[in-house]
């Protein structure tokens, strides 16, 4: 029999997981503890315990061709940034396509997982599921912990004096699914991450005041970029990671700086991020809705006061009704032992953000806990498609991770700073698994056999196609992907094409 492995999760990361573990021969199972697939982009209006919550108006951050499978293009009608809904129904089809289904067990939840008693020799795991009240014990040979950091929300009280005795309503942003609860009301967002600005910017159109405070501020991007393409495949070329990663610090920073600002100077609008580089967030109106006076930026908080709050370095008190702390989340494996990813000082020791540093045999990953500035889907994918063939037996570089030394191991940062996490360089992370199984695409090579292709992969946005170019999974029909790209993102904007122009991009 093949070699079989548990999926925790049916999202994003599970379904690829799957579908990977399937490409290598493997016998996956995927244990979904909701009744259906689709993970954090699954809209529920009520909120399940245990499952990523969604509010209706969320929209995917990265375009349709950045953030599809390296397999699968979205549907060319599909639009280049996607409404939760769009995203779920091309998840479904990606299920469906590769046949997924049979292999996915829903309304299970993983209960433990456990090393098995001759782990040392064998790597195999006791893992423990739960289905209608019902307990089953198996035992796997791998296991891919796919089941997310949007489950357990950070809300660190402790940090905000005085919200003890304040008279209004409190919630986590993971509570959040329509403005009405603002109706008239002065609002106060907390933290300034991706949620913070989409539910600051939903709340001014109903509430009687919004006010988002920030303690370190934020690089605002908007969908929208130069020439009105998409920011990710204007930002995420192979040229830009070449001039990001090679130029000397300060001088990268300067010209982060200046693309940044080239849009609006940060600083007028009390955006500008203290640390030296951030994530930055992506919104498309926060600084018209500043300009036009409907939300306000302010500092850290210092204290709440019975209806109103402090800010640091602000000597009057703003009146506030209600507070949204959108302080991220924290990560949690429950059904693991703590020593198998030990999580220390908020920290877990994971060679490349997905083997954990001290098992004697590399028989269990983490996928998808990366945060960088690019598609997570590709990511995971690459994760997935490295780790399938680690437990094959074929995966380069995890000798076993073990073998690593700390200065190679990613600790991953975890809780409130987990927003930080990975400053890492999106596509250089892709091109290093993309390197571990021989998928990374050569550019000089190509340069001889199929010029206008690499100079396409170089100059062009790097999306996901050109890791199926060669390599274990190479797919036929990558290099027309790749050369028919814009076709696609224009394909659902270009719907009125005026007398005597070009057709195509």
């Amino acid at each position: 029999r093949g070699m079989r492995v548990a999926v925790v999760g049916a999202g994003v990361s599970g379904l690829t997981a799957t579908k990977c573990c399937l490409d290598e021969g493997l016998e996956p199972t995927c244990f979904e503890q909701s009744q259906d697939i689709g993970g954090v982009w699954r809209y529920t209006e009520h909120i399940e315990a245990g499952r990523p919550s969604l509010y209706p108006s969320v929209i995917s951050n990265t375009s349709k061709e950045m953030c599809a499978f390296s397999d699968f293009p979205f549907p060319e009608d599909f639009p280049v940034f996607l409404p939760n809904a769009r995203l779920l129904d091309y998840l479904r089809r990606y299920a469906e396509h590769f046949s997924l289904r049979k292999h996915i067990k829903l309304g299970t939840t993983v209960v433990s997982i456990r090393k098995h008693p001759d782990f040392a020799t064998t790597g195999q795991w006791n893992v423990v599921t739960e289905a209608g009240g019902k307990q089953t014990s198996h035992v796997f040979d791998a296991v891919m912990v796919c089941s997310g950091n949007f489950s357990e929300p950070s809300l660190p009280l402790h940090c905000f004096p005085g919200i003890e005795r304040f008279q209004g309503q409190y919630f986590h942003s993971r509570q959040y699914k329509h403005p009405d609860v603002f109706q008239g009301k002065r609002v106060l967002v907390v933290g300034m991450g991706n949620s913070g600005v989409d539910i600051a910017v939903e709340a001014s159109r109903v509430a009687a005041k919004v006010t988002i405070s920030t303690t370190r501020g934020a690089w605002l991007l908007s969908r929208v970029f130069e020439h009105g393409y998409p920011w990710d495949m204007v930002l995420n070329t192979r040229l830009m990671s070449l001039i990001k990663t090679n130029l000397p610090r300060p001088l990268a920073w300067w010209l982060i700086n200046y693309k940044v600002n080239q849009r609006f100077n940060h600083e007028n609008y009390g955006l500008q991020p203290e640390k030296r580089y951030f994530l930055p967030v992506l919104n498309d109106e926060l600084p018209s809705y500043i300009l036009t006076g409907r939300i306000t930026i302010k500092p850290g908080v210092k204290e709440f006061k019975d209806n109103s709050v402090v800010f640091h370095d602000c000597p009057e008190e703003e009146p506030i009704d209600i507070v949204v702390f959108c302080t991220g989340y924290n990560v949690s494996f429950p059904f693991l032992e703590e020593s198998v990813v030990r999580v220390e000082n908020k920290h877990a020791s994971l060679y490349k953000y997905v083997f954990p540093t001290h098992l004697q045999k590399p028989t269990l990953a983490v996928l998808g806990l990366i945060k960088s500035l690019g598609g997570i889907m590709p990511l995971a994918e690459m994760q997935a498609r490295w780790v399938s063939r680690v437990f094959k037996g074929r995966g380069a570089n995890v000798s076993p991770p073990v073998s690593q030394n700390a200065a190679q191991t990613g600790h991953v940062l975890f809780g409130l700073a987990f927003d930080e996490v990975l400053k890492i360089e999106w596509l250089v992370y892709l091109d290093t698994l993309a390197s571990f199984i021989g998928a990374k695409p050569s550019v000089l090579g190509l340069l001889c056999t199929d010029p206008w292709l690499a100079l396409t992969i170089f100059f062009g946005p790097c999306s996901p196609y050109q890791y199926r170019l060669r390599g274990p999974g190479r797919w036929e029909g990558a290099r027309q992907a790749i050369l028919t790209q814009w076709d696609r993102v224009l394909k659902p904007t270009r719907t009125r094409v005026p007398a005597g122009s070009s057709s195509s991009f």
